[in-house]
């Protein structure tokens, strides 16, 4: 399972570094539960969304498909250009830099990206654009695979990533454990700093996908321990990863649970 370091904000290099394969980052990272959208939406003053970390519009896109308007707000202008060919508006900029020009919005969201954000700042510069009652909401799909697929992902991470800010922990596979709850009080406790906001709360998604050995190793690529990986080290990590599925029988059934933090605005 992995886990991140105290202060993934300040790892820019890894933060703005998704872009380098936008489609295949698009094409195989998972999606959102529907019921989180409704969540999010339901509890919101109205459907003008601010997706913060757009990445290349993923959650927007789902966003948008339940009858919201949404800008994205994305560092990265490689993945900005790609959710722009995607029918999303996206302004390219840090969202603790950016400028919001007098717009009000009724949700911030921000699918995977929280914990590129200052959690201080972040949280106020939502606090500045959040409607009355609006929603702030942070939210990860924790992932739990096979014991046998997590043992060699940390074995190899170690191996050739051994200075890499997230960490990969052996030891919870097959645990009911919430490695991204650091993440999540940390959000919480930058909501609480920042002031604007009610107490935040914590909610949970429940969900599985199944993947195959060759659908699990395309999505690899794309998380931030490999995006910048020499092509050497790139092939031993997923040639580890892929063995371990092999001896799982070629395809496993990944247990996801969608965590989130929100607070509304006051």
């Amino acid at each position: 399972m992995p886990t991140m370091e105290s202060e993934p904000h300040r790892a820019r290099k890894m933060a703005e570094s998704f872009g380098v394969d936008a489609d295949r980052y698009d094409r195989t990272r998972p999606h959102y539960p529907d019921a989180l959208v409704e969540r999010i939406t339901a509890t919101s003053p109205g459907t003008d969304i601010l997706d913060v970390g757009a990445g290349t519009g993923i959650a927007a896109r789902q966003f948008q498909a339940a009858g919201c308007t949404v800008l994205g707000v994305e560092p990265d202008a490689r993945m900005a250009d790609y959710a722009r060919q995607r029918g999303l508006e996206v302004e390219v900029a840090r969202f603790e830099d950016w400028d919001p020009a007098g717009r009000v919005f009724d949700a911030a969201i921000a699918a995977t990206a929280w914990h590129w954000v200052d959690p201080v700042a972040g949280a106020a510069r939502a606090a500045q654009v959040l409607r009355p009652g609006g929603r702030l909401a942070a939210f990860w799909n924790v992932f739990q695979p096979p014991p046998e697929v997590v043992t060699a992902t940390a074995e190899v991470y170690r191996r050739v990533v051994p200075d890499s800010p997230l960490r990969f922990n052996a030891q919870s596979a097959g645990q009911d454990s919430n490695p991204y709850q650091a993440l999540l009080d940390k959000a919480a406790d930058g909501m609480r700093q920042a002031g604007g906001f009610g107490a935040p709360e914590q909610w949970r998604f429940d969900w599985e996908q199944n993947y195959t050995r060759d659908q699990w190793l395309d999505q690899v690529p794309t998380h931030g321990s490999a995006t910048q990986l020499p092509p050497d080290k790139l092939a031993e990590v997923l040639a580890s990863i892929g063995a371990a599925v092999d001896a799982v029988g070629g395809s496993f059934t990944m247990h996801y649970t969608t965590v989130l933090i929100t607070a509304a605005r006051t």
